[in-house]
């Protein structure tokens, strides 16, 4: 792919980056997104800790209940994509967390930005990390599949082919950029291709067996 090469040329010079964000969302992030930017700037800074980082499918999970581990960190905020992400990266590198997990991009899909934007915002805050806080050992998760015919799905989120290439993406550039890929969407899809609809109440997000099924899945792999 040819925007990949330059997607990666852009990778090397994160200022550059800052040049050019004809997506960039944060100026109309919802409420939602500052309040709890502003629950976490009142949060004591407690470094060498479990840090889940993404949207609303991780903002669900119970963390200290699921991993029986109360120091562990969630910082998922509904409705983010990699836009917000990245310009709260600097808070999670504050934290010099032990490990990373990252799982993010749907948002992003579903307000049509490009595959490779969205891919360039998660390199990018990859490479902020490493920089920041270089004993991190960091977890970039598969986009999960969806379910377009559980009942109570929102079909902006029906973008299975974008997901599919972000996701082998992700996969193929692991090894270069030193971060672990985790192949979440292989653990939850079914015959179909689709998110098992056992672990969704909505074709999208996950349910408590989602959510045990994930930790399963992390454990599985011993990157827990």
């Amino acid at each position: 792919m040819k925007w990949f090469v330059s997607l990666l040329l852009a990778v090397s010079s994160i200022s550059s980056f800052a040049q050019k964000r004809p997506y960039d969302t944060v100026p109309n992030m919802p409420e939602h997104y500052w309040v709890r930017m502003e629950k976490f700037k009142k949060e004591a800074v407690v470094p060498g800790k479990i840090v889940f980082l993404g949207n609303s499918i991780t903002e669900g999970g119970k963390w200290k209940q699921l991993l029986k581990d109360s120091t562990v960190i969630n910082r998922g905020i509904a409705g983010d994509n990699t836009f917000g992400l990245l310009a709260r990266i600097d808070e999670i590198i504050k934290l010099k967390p032990s490990s990373l997990f990252v799982l993010i991009g749907t948002n992003d899909l579903s307000k049509k930005i490009p595959d490779e934007a969205v891919i360039e915002n998660i390199f990018t805050a990859i490479s902020k990390v490493k920089a920041g806080s270089p004993k991190t050992k960091i977890f970039i998760q598969s986009i999960l599949p969806v379910n377009e015919t559980v009942e109570r799905f929102s079909q902006q989120f029906n973008n299975s082919m974008h997901i599919n290439t972000i996701n082998d993406q992700l996969a193929r550039y692991a090894a270069r950029m030193r971060y672990t890929y985790v192949d979440l969407y292989a653990k939850f899809i079914d015959s179909q291709g689709r998110l098992e609809a056992r672990y969704t109440f909505d074709g999208l997000h996950l349910n408590a067996a989602g959510y045990l099924r994930w930790v399963e899945v992390l454990k599985e792999l011993k990157h827990l």
